[in-house]
């Protein structure tokens, strides 16, 4: 069974933020697209009320799940929720996106209770840029990558945030640290969502050119019908993959996510916050698992594309 909205697009992605803590202040950060706002800025789902909305929605054919925050490695509890999640049947991919500063010394235990992936973001290798952006080290974060191939994860993808006037020259260093350590460089487009206009103007840049530069390098071109029709282009040795932001109507087009809010809201749409659909008071009182079906249900009718010109 596959849930499908009005507009013919598969449900097949959960991405679940466990909190909005975070042990960094990156600038760029859009926070899954969560209301910024200070009203329940620090209410989180248990693990049991997490692993509860996922087992539904693995039951109505959501078969990838993704852990994000903030961070979620600031959670003292991830171990466990990886380990009860992975525990679900019928669910085929697990993993989660972390800024990697505090992956090197949990990497390993990760792995073990069932995480197969990590989307590692890393804006720069340059150590005063990085600190500048986000206020970590990027020390750190190297750690982090290097602990992640050791533990086995695959891919271990590095996601680089173009950024005009910041980091828009380091493409190629990237890609040839990528090619070092055998991850896979995912270069992303600024999303104009929880950034100022003035920041976002002044820092937007257009994939285009990088696009051209790997269309002549590359072997092989893939395009990822269910990611947005993403391109992935596999060059001799590495391999880089685009993703465009939601001015491309590919992305809208192709989706097939929803999102759960660190607070226990589901999240239709990245783009809006007038659609969520609130699950946490029937969590708390004791729903049976139909409730729960409806709810999942209900949510995946209010997906609709955000961009459609």
């Amino acid at each position: 069974m596959v849930l499908f909205d009005s507009y013919g697009r598969p449900l097949l992605n959960l991405r679940v933020a466990v909190t909005r803590r975070c042990n960094l202040r990156c600038s760029y950060c859009h926070g899954e697209g969560e209301d910024k706002s200070e009203e329940n800025a620090h209410a989180e789902m248990t693990v049991a009320e997490i692993v509860r909305l996922v087992r539904t929605a693995v039951g109505l054919g959501v078969s990838k799940i993704k852990l994000t925050g903030g961070e979620p490695l600031a959670r003292e509890d991830i171990v466990e929720i990886i380990e009860k999640i992975a525990a679900i049947p019928e669910l085929t991919d697990l993993s989660m996106t972390t800024n990697g500063t505090m992956l090197a010394h949990v990497a390993m235990e990760l792995r073990a209770k069932g995480l197969k992936r990590v989307n590692i973001s890393i804006p720069t290798l340059n150590k005063e840029v990085y600190d500048k952006l986000t206020g970590g080290r990027v020390e750190d974060v190297l750690r982090g990558v290097k602990a992640a191939v050791d533990a086995g994860f695959y891919p271990v993808k590095l996601n680089m945030l173009i950024l005009k006037g910041i980091n828009d020259d380091a493409v190629p260093e990237m890609i040839e640290f990528a090619r070092e350590t055998g991850a896979i460089l995912q270069l992303i487009e600024l999303e104009p969502i929880n950034v100022g206009d003035g920041y976002y103007y002044a820092h937007h840049k257009s994939l285009d050119e990088y696009e051209e530069m790997l269309k002549q390098k590359a072997v092989n071109v893939e395009t990822r019908q269910y990611m947005q029709n993403r391109r992935i282009y596999h060059l001799p040795d590495v391999t880089v993959e685009v993703v465009h932001p939601v001015e491309n109507t590919d992305f809208c087009k192709h989706c097939t996510r929803m999102r759960v809010t660190s607070d226990g809201k589901l999240k239709p749409c990245l783009m809006r916050n007038d659609n969520l659909v609130e699950t946490l008071s029937l969590l708390r009182n004791e729903a049976n698992d139909q409730e729960m079906t409806e709810l999942l249900k209900t949510a995946n009718q209010k997906r609709q594309p955000y961009n459609t010109s």
